[in-house]
């Protein structure tokens, strides 16, 4: 018997639903890891047969049938190396989480899920029955304890899996990406095997899943406490350790990424998210409205980064208050990216629309109606060039106007996917300014002017909202932290300025409600995450003054 285990950690991009594909990647991956890189064991993720989160899909009638029949042909046409991958099953008429420990043709072992999350994106406890029983099998010769996702953090299922004779855990995931998140995830392993005296196999998935992404960054960590495998964020692939049976610990592998961080962690994030929903949904490539502001020319980067230029259309849309500047640099940044750019007047298309509204409300004074038809013009023509080429339409607002609403409903909120969805005003700034610096090409004067929507003379965002760095900071305190107006006020805000943010936030959630997705960065992010009412007399007990207006 050989004195080492070789594993495999097949760091895969699956698709939710797709039974077929994901079982033709996992064969491939298995016989690549099999007769490639000469492992005896190949490890996938959570769920890796069906894509995770398969939400109510799992309810469908022909789910579990395919699954156990796709299950099978893994059975029957991977042979001579052991696979470790996750599927649901169903027992006595209850649905579980669950691994598979799969050699020649058999079905070695299988483990439930034990600990299920029910909070922030998950709701597993809707869907599937905790197991209660550990999971330990011999792998030539290693005695393995295999554990899922959230069991590593709650720690007692690995400490069963110990006590019943585990010297090697694998913890299989689907662990979605945040800000910051990695760090957490290593200290949460390192705290594992401290407790345990046991190394760790950690594999994650990796890809784009409506706002999810997953980051990958599977790892492995020694008896010690260190990192003796770390494969890279946001790409995937099969990466290999050697576990040796003398010395009962993982040995250091070739492969050591460094971890990404900050703006750039969240810009691969955004890349991702982005190229997956496009590629996922089928669609030819995207169209966007470019104008001549940060947040739209953020966004455009983004796709190209993330499609290439070809599949990428930008639109201006100018109308009498749209400044030359703003027309001059949307033009520079489309040639410096190389994306095709047309221009689409509304001027015509707004005295259309005014005029055939002028005998249903006479002599009304211009107000912000005139505003949003400015806006909702643009949206049609986006759309419309959207049925025309097949191409989803970016929506490109940020997290800080969505929170207090400050966007027109079906205008520059029209579209498909919102890459900045989750993405603060200020953090926009910081992820222009990091991809400037892999190659100038938003211009410097996007950067330095002063945001605004341009849709009346002289308009700037801070005539109807706080400075953006005073904005975010209490955005986050009650968006993302849940602090109360006065635990914020006691950090020092001024609380009139709270106050209204709150109000704000709360008198909105009807049009985030009506929001495409978008993805994901933070703990707290509007629509899987932070799922609030929209009929609530909560915004009165607060005493904040204000009704929803439909703009």
């Amino acid at each position: 018997m050989k004195d080492t285990l070789n594993i495999a950690l097949a760091q895969c991009n699956f698709l939710v639903g797709d039974l077929q594909g994901n079982t033709r990647l996992i064969i491939e991956s298995a016989m690549r890891a099999r007769d490639h890189l000469g492992t005896d064991l190949v490890v996938f993720s959570e769920l890796s047969l069906t894509g995770y989160p398969l939400e109510d899909l799992l309810f469908n009638a022909t789910v579990m049938p395919g699954v156990e029949h796709c299950l099978q042909t893994i059975c029957r046409e991977v042979q001579g190396i052991h696979v470790v991958l996750g599927a649901p099953s169903k027992e006595d008429g209850q649905l579980f989480n669950s691994a598979f420990v799969l050699h020649d043709a058999v079905i070695q072992a299988a483990y439930h899920k034990q600990r299920l999350p029910n909070y922030e994106v998950f709701d597993e406890k809707r869907y599937f029955r905790a197991g209660r029983e550990a999971c330990v099998t011999d792998i030539q010769g290693v005695r393995i304890g295999i554990t899922i996702c959230e069991d590593i953090w709650a720690g007692t299922p690995v400490e069963q899996a110990v006590g019943e004779g585990a010297e090697l855990i694998i913890n299989i995931n689907a662990s979605p990406y945040r800000i910051h998140k990695t760090q957490e995830r290593l200290g949460i392993l390192k705290a594992r095997v401290r407790e345990q005296q046991v190394p760790i196999v950690y594999v994650n998935q990796v890809g784009g899943q409506d706002e999810l992404v997953f980051d990958g960054e599977s790892c492995c960590i020694n008896r010690r406490g260190e990192p003796c495998l770390r494969a890279p964020a946001f790409e995937p692939g099969i990466f290999t350790v050697r576990y040796s049976k003398t010395g009962t610990d993982l040995l250091d592998s070739d492969c050591m990424h460094t971890p990404l961080t900050g703006v750039e962690s969240v810009y691969g994030a955004l890349v991702l998210g982005v190229r997956d929903y496009v590629q996922k949904n089928r669609f030819d490539g995207v169209v966007l409205g470019l104008s001549g502001g940060i947040d739209s020319a953020l966004t455009l980067a983004l796709a190209v980064d993330a499609l290439g230029a070809n599949r990428v259309h930008a639109v201006m849309m100018p109308y009498r208050y749209t400044s030359t500047m703003s027309v001059e640099d949307a033009s520079r940044l489309a040639a410096n990216l190389e994306v095709q750019l047309d221009q689409i007047p509304i001027e015509a298309a707004y005295a259309a629309v005014t005029q055939g509204l002028a005998p249903v409300a006479p002599g009304a004074p211009q107000d912000v109606t005139e505003q949003n038809i400015q806006s909702r013009l643009r949206g049609v023509f986006l759309m419309a060039l959207s049925n025309r080429t097949g191409r989803l339409l970016l929506t490109t607002g940020n997290k800080s106007e969505m929170s207090v609403g400050y966007a027109t409903l079906y205008g520059d909120m029209a579209g498909g996917f919102a890459p900045l969805k989750d993405v603060s005003k200020t953090l926009v700034y910081e992820l222009a300014r990091y991809r400037n610096g892999l190659g100038p090409v938003i211009p410097e004067r996007v950067l330095q002017r002063e945001p605004s929507a341009e849709l009346a003379p002289d308009q700037v965002d801070r005539d109807s909202l706080p400075p953006y760095e005073l904005l975010d900071p209490i955005l986050e305190k009650f968006v993302e932290q849940e602090m109360t107006v006065d635990g914020i006020v006691g950090e020092g805000f001024d609380r009139p300025v709270v106050e209204r943010v709150v109000a704000m936030v709360l008198r909105n959630e009807y049009k985030r409600r009506q929001a495409p997705p978008g993805v994901m960065i933070t703990r707290r992010a509007f629509g899987k995450a932070r799922r609030y009412p929209i009929t609530s007399g909560f915004l009165q007990n607060l005493g904040a003054p204000g009704t929803q207006s439909q703009s």
